[in-house]
């Protein structure tokens, strides 16, 4: 085993970063669902319908990327789309009742995913939060509303088209 009193924090931060998503994209198989698929559920769970491409903005990924998360979803039952009533060249994205369950189930998988549950805690996700929330703000142009501690962030013209902006609370969320 290396000898990890000896790496950098960012050396440690990108590896376990790495070995979680590996973790649960090999647990999430069988529920049919990956990592990204488990992203875009959230915010359309959270967030209500929208567009292919609000959804790709949001979760910061191409909206051909997207297209194809969304492909692998709808082949499951897990989405669903409808021609926009305001635009009829675009689709709305919902989640459907099977998306949500997938979404629970994914819970719990991540509640288990390290003994003892310390991916969970109110500690870790204080840290990262801050982490993003630091260095997400430029980045991404949000706007902060408190100190990076204690931070809620709000992306700038990017809210959700219920009105509501993309949140990092949960952990599918992120």
């Amino acid at each position: 085993m290396p000898d990890l009193e000896h790496w950098p924090t960012g050396r440690l931060l990108t590896t376990a970063a790495r070995l979680v998503e590996h973790a649960w994209n090999e647990r999430l198989v069988d529920i049919g669902v990956t990592h990204a698929g488990i992203i875009a559920l959230g915010v359309l769970a959270d967030q209500g319908a929208m567009t292919q491409a609000a959804l790709a903005q949001i979760v910061r990924v191409q909206a051909q990327t997207m297209g194809k998360t969304l492909s692998r979803l709808e082949s499951r039952g897990h989405i669903s789309r409808v021609r926009s009533d305001l635009d009829r060249r675009s689709q709305l994205v919902s989640v459907t009742t099977a998306g949500r369950e997938v979404l629970r189930r994914a819970d719990e998988i991540e509640q288990t995913l390290v003994t003892g549950g310390g991916l969970v805690s109110a500690e870790l996700r204080s840290h990262l939060q801050g982490v993003i929330t630091e260095l997400g703000a430029p980045r991404w142009k949000w706007t902060v509303d408190v100190e990076p501690s204690d931070a809620v962030i709000a992306p700038l013209a990017e809210a959700a088209p219920n009105g509501s902006a993309f949140s990092a609370n949960g952990a599918h969320q992120l």
